[in-house]
């Protein structure tokens, strides 16, 4: 068994206490059986990867002290996933798969179509924290703001493109879509619309934007959660990180 991780917001360098959050110190010592003295690994998406012993364990709180850093802080690529909101379960599912595979930053948009009218960002990020600590990632993806999909689009940055995936089969595939030297470099955002597909008004919406790049994820109708792992997957192995050219710079 490999050694616990835990991320923290604090500074981290040789020597530095760290504090631990409520939750980290019962995980550490009620269900872990951890005591003082005992190894962790600490990150927090800014200073690299450090071995730490713990310091104190209290009901309420706990702290930890950097001594080495095993890993200097890496990056991940420039990928937002935008996915439009399912039931809470397959939420949760979604966020954790998406830190696996390597996004940036996750979003909720509300569609027409969107059946789920809330997104708890807390428990998104609690998620992706937990995702993290587990994959070995050096970083948490930002959580951004749930939005409309008007209003995403309204507040769209320059230059980032979007890989709109499409169950009516309309668009190109992913190989399709990616191929070519401009496809590899520059941010993207992969949106994934909601079990009803978007409506005929949005996709007219999309279709408008030469940022936009539509593609189909195959013959078959994907689940919503299905459908992002796919996506991320096609992505990441055409020009993420899973890429040959990102393995040539390794």
């Amino acid at each position: 068994m490999g050694a616990v991780r835990l991320y923290t917001e604090s500074d981290l360098d040789a020597g530095l206490t760290v504090s631990l959050s409520a939750g980290q110190a019962h995980y550490l010592g009620n269900v872990m059986r951890m005591k003082e003295g005992d190894p962790v690994v600490l990150f927090n998406g800014r200073d690299g990867e450090w071995r730490a012993a713990i310091a104190g364990l209290r009901k309420k709180e706990g702290t930890a002290v950097a001594g080495e850093r095993l890993r200097p802080q890496d990056s991940v690529p420039d990928l937002w996933l935008l996915f439009a909101p399912v039931k809470r379960a397959r939420i949760d599912f979604i966020a954790e798969k998406a830190t696996e595979l390597g996004v940036s930053a996750i979003g909720a948009v509300f569609t027409e179509h969107t059946a789920v009218s809330r997104v708890n960002e807390d428990r998104l990020r609690a998620n992706a924290i937990e995702a993290a600590e587990q994959c070995g990632r050096l970083s948490v993806p930002e959580i951004q703001p749930p939005s409309t999909l008007a209003q995403r689009l309204a507040d769209w940055p320059d230059g980032r493109r979007i890989m709109l995936c499409d169950e009516t089969g309309g668009g190109k595939s992913v190989q399709e879509a990616l191929s070519g030297g401009s496809a590899a470099t520059g941010p993207w955002a992969i949106l994934c619309g909601p079990e009803g597909g978007f409506s005929s008004m949005e996709l007219d919406l999309l279709a408008e934007n030469s940022i936009v790049t539509r593609v189909s994820l195959g013959p078959r109708i994907l689940r919503a959660d299905t459908a992002v792992l796919a996506a991320l997957a096609c992505w990441q192995s055409m020009v993420g990180d899973w890429s040959a050219s990102a393995a040539r710079t390794v």
